[in-house]
């Protein structure tokens, strides 16, 4: 059923203006505000934000959470993240939360790609090499037959899988909990999977059961030379751990996020050889924005008409 708005907060806080001269008309009754939760001063008036019920979130601005008790009227929040984990202690009573799951998928996925291909393939040595004015051929390792185990298969994670079957890859799909119609294992079959993994990717959203998940023990399970490669959340793989075996030169990482982040600078993990770091930037691509306005452009019309909302993200 149709929700009277004519009782309710009616208003739309964006964080991109213009949306509606590619889309077309917002839907009757309802009025849109902007705020990127950057540009100082931009921020709506107090009476302006009391009258918001729908708040798609600036993208990548921690701090803009401070503006949640100035939204008294607010019904739902659309956040631009798919992780978002942190967000439902922080959303008042009744009010929904809406994760943009889909819209990383093919930036983190190719991103993924990339720091494998490139620790496969010693682009960061041929890059040196280049400074240098070195020419020193030599044969790498491979994507190619290489054993790829991606560990928190979903959405993201079948994204990076179309693009290693590419690269003839062999695919091992790893979930908290098994899917066996849909060939999934369970994070409990890591023990016997580990030791046969070339390649491990993390996809791991950050909760209670996932931080410290990729340890000491994980990583002792893997074989020599094996590559771990982190896209999810920095706190899932132990540092310390990580560090150890990097350092011995027995394993290799690819990391776009990491624990501490940002990393600070003088930490030991920077300068570790075989250790490739990129900061944090996997979901940002040229790919992003496009399905982010189609998104928020869907939500708004749905909030308008009174329909449910896509990606509610659960409480508990």
């Amino acid at each position: 059923m149709t929700r009277d708005l004519h009782h309710t907060a009616t208003d739309v806080l964006l964080p991109w203006a213009g949306l509606d001269r590619q889309y077309g008309p917002w839907p009757e009754g309802v009025e849109v505000q902007v705020w990127d939760g950057v540009t100082p001063g931009s921020e709506p008036a107090d009476e302006a934000l009391a009258r918001v019920g729908l708040w798609v979130m600036p993208y990548a601005v921690p701090d803009a959470v401070n503006l949640l008790p100035k939204l008294t009227g607010l019904r739902a929040v659309q956040s631009l993240s798919a992780g978002v984990e942190k967000l439902p202690p922080l959303m008042p009573a009744g009010v929904t939360l809406h994760n943009g799951r889909g819209l990383h998928d093919a930036s983190t996925a190719e991103h993924a790609l990339g720091l494998i291909l490139a620790a496969q393939r010693d682009l960061p040595q041929w890059v040196a090499d280049q400074g240098a004015g070195r020419w020193e051929p030599h044969f790498t390792r491979s994507l190619a037959d290489a054993r790829v185990t991606i560990v928190g298969y979903g959405s993201i994670g079948a994204a990076l899988e179309r693009r290693l079957l590419a690269c003839e890859a062999d695919v091992v799909r790893v979930a908290r909990r098994a899917r066996p119609e849909e060939g999934v294992h369970a994070v409990a079959d890591l023990p016997a999977l580990l030791p046969e993994t070339d390649i491990v990717v993390l996809v791991l959203p950050e909760n209670p059961h996932t931080v410290g998940m990729f340890g000491a023990e994980e990583l002792a399970a893997l074989p020599d030379g094996a590559l771990v490669v982190n896209v999810g959340r920095g706190r899932t793989l132990d540092t310390g751990a990580l560090l150890a075996e990097t350092r011995s030169g027995r394993l290799r990482a690819a990391l776009d996020v990491t624990d501490p982040e940002p990393l600070p600078a003088g930490h030991p993990l920077r300068y570790v050889p075989g250790v490739l770091l990129t900061p944090h930037v996997a979901g940002g691509s040229a790919a992003f924005r496009p399905r982010a306005e189609r998104l928020i452009v869907e939500q708004v019309r749905r909030f308008a008409a009174g329909e449910p909302l896509h990606h509610l993200f659960p409480r508990d």
